[in-house]
This record gives structure tokens, C-alpha cells and sequence, in this order.
């Protein structure tokens, strides 16, 4: 039972990569990384060929991750290129977010492993179905965001907190000091709000008596100090800029300076109203029932860092979910307590059969959720549709394609040039070249001009005498597409309840809600006079 479960957590992550396997704007600096590496390696002679000097984006990010990520994702392209699942280079880019997806499910089954052994095997159960059934965790767990490169390492100190007999009455030493270590590390290179996260934690574990304060201090400083000449040393040596801490001039530029709020400001409680729910659904109601129904004392190490966490991102205007879903996974543990709770109750007695029925009705209601979440996100990458369409044109001799910001911000990435050199030097088999899409501003990279032009008809002139524009194919996708994620896409569904006129039950029952889509990126091509 319990490979099944560690199963079908892995199965939920490797499904929303291959249902969704494009990318967004957001993902694009760590995957163009990860492209870099595996294509020029990290000698000093292949830097200057990296995408990122040329678009760097606002802040200087860490390469640490993406370094990782290429490197143990290389093993798993050689496998696939032996059996021959490698026929262009758009499959590394799937490949890459599996493993990474793997990576996050394994912290995840770390933390099921834990409930089950100190909250017993029920619980474990209930907080699989719960990680499984929910949208955000599984959808992002295999995207190359800076926040799931750090959800490992959180979620292995969260692994470190639960992690013992159910009579034990707190953590060891040794767990509390790793933990601390890993939340350093996550907060010094990842993201800089687990530094939030990581003060709570360490606040709480003096006040409890899970290690002492001299213990605690020595240890968060070495881990800091530790980390910070980590990601100095090796960020300097990809950015070409001495003593360069990517995650300090990220604290800098957006709580400092305050350019954080040019993304969009929400009001203070929005996180509470509107990002959480989101993010862990019926676990939102289910946690509030078991902190009531079960032993506080037992509970309140688990929710208090997040809680803090939840505060301190409060304070900060622009507000995003990613910024605190590391708390998922622990206010999940607390949902399936309240779901082994409600399902242990006697079922002879009537509140015992609703309290059954209430359990089964919160997995459901999380299932319907992200069926709708999932259906209206998958559809939501116009930018990657239209490279696909452009890649499947035969075209000889190679062709010069222009790609508009909203195919850059929508899927179109380095790995969806399939046509385009570079190709790994260790990949057997070689893409024909033909429709390639290149850019002419840096032939030596790839030959396809990466403008923010924001429509391509804008771009191509078609006045009488000039190059004409003829229109080979259009990508479509949802509203909303932007560099937020799937944020908006309820946006997208549209409730018809009267149907077309004619129309019997059962039609107007299968169209009552659908998606609404439309065109949104076209392949144009300039003809002659």
C-alpha cells in the first residue's frame, strides 16, 4: 500500500507534465539555464553562447538549481535517448520537468511516510488524496520556478519536524538543526521569503525546547554564511560580475526599492481570502476542523512557521500564491487529520454518517476543482501550440521566424527551437534541418528574432508594394494568457444553461459549461511583391 501511494503521488506530478507540457514566461530563466548547461556545458569558453546575457531579465537569478537540475536530468536523457524516445530537443525540455517533478515528489512522500508513522496510516492515506487532488502543487511541481526548485528542501525539514514515534514529545536535535540548515539554504538561494518561514520555525523551537538558542544561532549562521559563499562563488562565475548574491539584489530590487508593486498590489488580506483557498481547497475548511478537533499542542508546530509566513508576505503589497505555497503540504497533514477524524467517527450515529459523507464530499469537490483547474491550464499555452505548428512546416532552405512576446510568455522556448542548433553533444539522433526557428540578430545561437512586439501582424508589413503576409495556421488557447500562470482561468469557462434551440436535455446538459477559446497566435509567412 504504501509504494501505491508513494505511486500515485509521482503518477499525479509526471500526468500534469505531460498534459500541460509547455512552459510560462516566469519558468523561462531557470529552463534556458538548465538548456545552456546541457547544450555548452559550464566550461568558461561555452558562457558567453548562455541565453542570459542577452535576456538577464530585472534581478540576476541563481544557476545553482538549473546547474543540479541538468546534471541529474542527464542520466534520464541518456536512458531515453538509448530507447529512443529523444527525437528532438523539445523531449529534453519534458524530460528535464519530470525529473524535477520526481525530485518534489520524493519530499512529498517523504512527509507522507512521516504522517503515517507518527498520526498512523489513515492519516497518511487521506494526505495523499489530498496532495493528489488539489491543482497548484501537482500542476507546478515539475516547472522550473525558483519556488519548486526550494520546495524540496523545505519539505524535507518539514519531513525532519514530523518524523517521529507518536509518543515522542518532540523532534530530536539533530532534525531541528538540519531543518534549520535546509530553510537557510532554501531562503539564502531560492527565495528570500523563506527567510520569514525560517525566523518562525527557530522562534518556535527555542520557545518549545526542541534545541537551544546557541545551538540554534551557530547553526543558522554557518548555514547562512555557508550559503551565501555557495551561491556567490558559483553565480559570480555564470554572471560574470564578482561577488553577485542573486537573491539579495531580488530583496533589493522588489521590497527595497519597492518594484515589486509594478507587478500589481492586493490588499492585505488576500492571501487569506483568496490565495489560500485556491491553493489547498477543501484542506482550507478541513484544517480548521482538526486544529479544533484534535490535541492543539500536537498541531501548533505545524501550522505556526506557515502561519507566520502568511503574515510576513501580508505585509508586502504584490502578492502571488507561489510565495506561500510552501505551506501546502503541512496545512495538508492537518486536513488529513481532520479527515481521519471525521471517517473514524461511529457510523451507527447520524452525525458520525455526515461526518463520513463530509469527508467524501471534500475529496470530490477537491477532484472536480482541479479537473476544471487542469482542463482550462492545459489549454493555456498558445505560444508553445504555434512553435508546434511552426516546427511541423517543411521548409527548404531553413526559414527566419520572428517570435512576439506573447509566444515567448505562452510556451515558446529554447527547447521548442527543435530545427535550431545547438543539439547536445550525447544525443544520438539529429533533427532534420528544415523550418527552422531561428533568430537573425544572433545567428550563432539560433536564428529566431525574440522581440516584445506584441502581435505579429504589427510586425509584418503588408502595404500595397511591399512584402505581402500570407497565414499558414493559428494556435488558439484561452483568455487570460499572461505571465501569471493559470491565474484567471475560470475566465476562460463559459455557463450556458439554454443551449442551442432544439437542443434535448442531455445536449444542453454536455454544453452547460464549456471553454471558450480563440485565436491567439498565427504563423504568418512574408511572400513576394
Amino acid at each position: 500500500m504504501s509504494l501505491v501511494l508513494d505511486g500515485l503521488v509521482l503518477f499525479t506530478g509526471w500526468a500534469h507534465v505531460l498534459l500541460a507540457p509547455y512552459t510560462k514566461v516566469e519558468e523561462s530563466f531557470n529552463l534556458h539555464a538548465v538548456h545552456d548547461v546541457l547544450m555548452y556545458g559550464v566550461a568558461p569558453s561555452s558562457l558567453p553562447s548562455y541565453d542570459h546575457f542577452v535576456f538577464s531579465g530585472a534581478v540576476p537569478r541563481t544557476f545553482i538549481g538549473s546547474v543540479l537540475l541538468a546534471w541529474i536530468s542527464t542520466p534520464a536523457i541518456y536512458l531515453a535517448d538509448y530507447f529512443g524516445l529523444v527525437s528532438s530537443k523539445f523531449e529534453l525540455q519534458v524530460i528535464v520537468r519530470l525529473v524535477l517533478a520526481t525530485l518534489n515528489a520524493v519530499g512529498l512522500c517523504f512527509i507522507r511516510h512521516a504522517v503515517s508513522r507518527r498520526f498512523g496510516r489513515p492519516t497518511g492515506l487521506f494526505y495523499t488524496l489530498l496532495t493528489c487532488s488539489q491543482f497548484h502543487v501537482p500542476f507546478w511541481m515539475g516547472r522550473t520556478l525558483p519556488n519548486m526548485f526550494a520546495l524540496l528542501p523545505v519539505n524535507l525539514s518539514t519531513y525532519l519536524l514530523i518524523n517521529r514515534a507518536p509518543n515522542a514529545l518532540k523532534p530530536s536535535q539533530r532534525s531541528v538543526t538540519t531543518s534549520i540548515a535546509l530553510l537557510a539554504f532554501s531562503a539564502v538561494v531560492f527565495r528570500a521569503e523563506l527567510a520569514a518561514l525560517l525566523a518562525a520555525f527557530a522562534l518556535q523551537s527555542i520557545f518549545f525546547g526542541h534545541a537551544s538558542f546557541w545551538r540554534i544561532c551557530t547553526v543558522g549562521a554557518l548555514s547562512t554564511l555557508a550559503s551565501i559563499a555557495l551561491t556567490v562563488s558559483v553565480d559570480s562565475y555564470f554572471w560574470g560580475q564578482p561577488y553577485l548574491w542573486p537573491e539579495w539584489q531580488s530583496i533589493y530590487f522588489n521590497v527595497v526599492e519597492g518594484k515589486s508593486a509594478d507587478w500589481g498590489t492586493s490588499p492585505a488580506h488576500a492571501y487569506l481570502t483568496a490565495h489560500l483557498p485556491k491553493l489547498l481547497l477543501s484542506a482550507l475548511p478541513l484544517s480548521v476542523f482538526a486544529a479544533f478537533s484534535s490535541a492543539p499542542k500536537r498541531l501548533l508546530p505545524l501550522i505556526f512557521p506557515g502561519l507566520a509566513l502568511v503574515g510576513a508576505m501580508s505585509l508586502i503589497g504584490h502578492k502571488e500564491w507561489r510565495f506561500v505555497v510552501y505551506v501546502v503540504p503541512t496545512w495538508n497533514v492537518l486536513a488529513a487529520r481532520g479527515l481521519s477524524a471525521m471517517v473514524s467517527q461511529r457510523k451507527s450515529s447520524l452525525r458520525g454518517r455526515l461526518l463520513f459523507l463530509g469527508a467524501c464530499g471534500a475529496l470530490l469537490a477537491n477532484l472536480a476543482a482541479t479537473a476544471l483547474l487542469t482542463a482550462a491550464a492545459t489549454r493555456n499555452y498558445p505560444g508553445g501550440a504555434a512553435m508546434a505548428l511552426l516546427n511541423a512546416r517543411d521548409a527548404t532552405p531553413p526559414v527566419r521566424a520572428h517570435i512576439t512576446n506573447l509566444a515567448l510568455q505562452s510556451g515558446a522556448s529554447l527547447f521548442t527551437l527543435v530545427h535550431a542548433p545547438p543539439y547536445p553533444a550525447f544525443l544520438r539522433t539529429r533533427p532534420p534541418s528544415r523550418g527552422c526557428t531561428t533568430a537573425a540578430t544572433r545567428p550563432r545561437r539560433s536564428r529566431a528574432s525574440r522581440t516584445s512586439s506584441a502581435s505579429p501582424r504589427r510586425r509584418l508589413p503588408r502595404r500595397t508594394g511591399e512584402r505581402r503576409v500570407r497565414v499558414h495556421e493559428a494556435a488558439r488557447g484561452g483568455g487570460g494568457v499572461g505571465a501569471r500562470g493559470e491565474r484567471g482561468a475560470f475566465e476562460r469557462w463559459a455557463v450556458d444553461l439554454k443551449g442551442e434551440e432544439g437542443a434535448g436535455v442531455l445536449e444542453r446538459a454536455r454544453g452547460a459549461l464549456r471553454l471558450e477559446e480563440r485565436e491567439r497566435l498565427w504563423v504568418l509567412e512574408r511572400t513576394g511583391k
